[in-house]
């Protein structure tokens, strides 16, 4: 399993959820990668070139935020065959209000660096059917968003809840829980082990 941060981040910040989810049994490792100098280009080769490398017959990949947009869009660029299932938390995969209204802010764009061009390609939610991908929505306003914009509820302070579904998804669950502290809830490990195990979040 791989595990991808959002922006801003670096892969220290997923260690609560690799230990939780190494505690459920999957072997897990984590990717840094620049979210403010390299391109989306540059990320998905990242992600391949790491995944190219893990030794395991069945791999899943989870991302957070800006991850999980990676995430997709690895999906939908050719995966390596071995992924199976991914959980995309608190990404914003059908377009990033804040993001938008930061980049349209004085020194937005220097803030966003090379990842604007991420939000700022066409939205495409499309994914092949032989992968299965779960979403899990905060709806905690508790994040930088708040500072940037006024976000329409339900939102996690970055995300609305709205921008986190697509027909494809095999699976959504909304949780209370605010944008970063996914990361460090166990909640949310919970929800992301079962959906690795079965395809569906508990209920």
């Amino acid at each position: 399993m791989l595990l991808l941060h959002g922006a801003w981040m670096n892969r220290w910040v997923m260690s609560y959820l690799a230990l939780a989810l190494q505690r459920e049994g999957f072997a897990v490792q984590t990717l840094s990668y620049r979210t403010m100098r390299g391109t989306l280009a540059e990320h998905l080769a990242r992600v391949a070139e790491r995944i190219a490398a893990l030794e395991a017959p069945r791999l899943h990949l989870v991302g957070h935020s800006l991850g999980g947009v990676i995430v997709l869009r690895y999906l939908q660029r050719g995966a390596d065959p071995r992924v199976r299932r991914a959980v995309l938390l608190g990404s914003p995969v059908a377009g990033c209000r804040a993001a938008a209204d930061l980049a349209q802010s004085a020194g937005g764009e220097l803030l966003l660096g090379a990842s604007l061009g991420v939000w700022r390609e066409p939205v495409d939610v499309s994914v092949d059917r032989r992968f299965e991908v779960g979403a899990i929505a905060g709806t905690v306003a508790f994040g930088l968003g708040r500072m940037v914009t006024r976000l329409p509820k339900p939102n996690d302070g970055v995300v609305c809840l709205d921008e986190t579904k697509f027909p494809a998804l095999r699976d959504h669950i909304a949780l209370p829980v605010g944008h970063t502290l996914m990361l460090v809830s166990p909640r949310i490990a919970r929800q992301t082990a079962a959906f690795l195990r079965t395809g569906e979040f508990r209920r």
